[in-house]
């Protein structure tokens, strides 16, 4: 079964509530487990998932995370990987978001330092696709990292596919052929076009070959106190794609809760483990908000804000005037 995006604004106020239940069953809609992702795991049946999708903990200092050598890290990632592969469906996918692991100054891409792991468990790889994001940390001594990457592995070559469910507008929908037996007929999809591996999500942005989701910063409508958040909207697209309703996605680090949101939003049954006791408490008060029609979020396909020029904060400080920076944006031609 395929199923095009929600529109979220024409959604009920409130919701049919679903049960949070706190251990696995069969029958169950939503699990929130609180404690270690290997205890979880070991009570979840062989061949029972379809969709894993994560973003791990890992090493840039995060205040939940202890720092470690990165052969330690990728050994005990390893494991889990393992038990995750156990439960994951013959015909489900493993989205794997990561991003880079800094130490002494020295950049170690995760996406491949982790591809090792998985092809040693037979798994293939379907695309390592690029998110890319406005905001985040100021590098003195290096580019500043503006995207992160999310590795799609399969357990095998039967797998759920769902391309009609995300399609997104063709830039050309008006494109015929110009040879051929078809010569003169339309060329693209009615539903619109594949949006590749570098994923272009805002439907405004259609010169933008990326999936451009800003990240949960100050700002963001789904902020709360989790020092690492991923945006729902980053993993609606998993879903859709690679699930059909109410199949199972499993988040073993779910931190707030973004993916269950997702699954649920779009009638998946989700589950998802969490050490953090205070992060699970805010991951079930967000379940229960979403039921409510009280959650606060992005819906999927908003286009990010672009500046006017009129804004303050998008201004030059009276201090730059006679800089080099003002000569090179009126060069640019500023704002358009």
């Amino acid at each position: 079964m395929q199923d095009k995006l929600q529109d979220t604004s024409e959604l009920p106020l409130f919701r049919s509530a679903k049960a949070i239940e706190t251990s696995f069953r069969p029958e169950a809609e939503i699990i929130v487990f609180t404690g270690d992702v290997m205890d979880f795991l070991a009570k979840l049946p062989a061949n029972s998932v379809a969709l894993i999708v994560t973003s791990p903990p890992y090493n840039l200092g995060k205040e939940y995370e202890n720092r470690v050598s990165i052969e330690r890290y990728l050994q005990t990632q390893a494991e889990s990987i393992a038990q995750l592969y156990r439960v994951l469906r013959e015909d489900g996918s493993i989205c794997w978001q990561v991003g880079n692991f800094v130490e002494d100054g020295e950049v170690y891409p995760l996406d491949i330092l982790y591809y090792r792991i998985f092809k040693e468990l037979g798994m293939k790889l379907r695309n390592r696709i690029i998110w890319k994001f406005g905001h985040g940390l100021h590098a003195s001594r290096r580019f500043s990292g503006r995207y992160e990457t999310i590795l799609w592995f399969t357990k095998s070559d039967r797998y759920v596919f769902n391309l009609d469910s995300v399609r997104i507008p063709a830039k050309y929908p008006g494109k015929r052929h110009f040879k051929g037996p078809n010569k003169g007929k339309p060329s693209g999809n009615p539903l619109g076009k594949n949006p590749s591996d570098i994923w272009e999500i805002v439907t405004q942005e259609w010169e933008e070959l990326v999936w451009d989701i800003p990240n949960v910063k100050s700002n963001h409508p789904e902020k709360t106190t989790h020092p690492c958040q991923f945006p729902i909207e980053l993993v609606e697209r998993c879903v859709l794609a690679l699930t059909n309703e109410n199949d199972w996605v499993l988040d073993p680090y779910m931190g707030v809760g973004s993916a269950l949101l997702a699954a649920v939003m779009h009638n998946r049954r989700a589950m998802g483990c969490e050490k953090e006791s205070e992060y699970v408490e805010i991951a079930r008060q967000r379940l229960v908000d979403y039921f409510n029609g009280t959650l606060r979020y992005r819906p999927l396909g908003k286009p990010v804000y672009q500046p006017t020029g009129k804004e303050k904060v998008a201004q030059i400080p009276e201090e730059w005037h006679k800089t080099s920076q003002v000569r090179l944006l009126e060069e640019q031609g500023g704002y358009k």
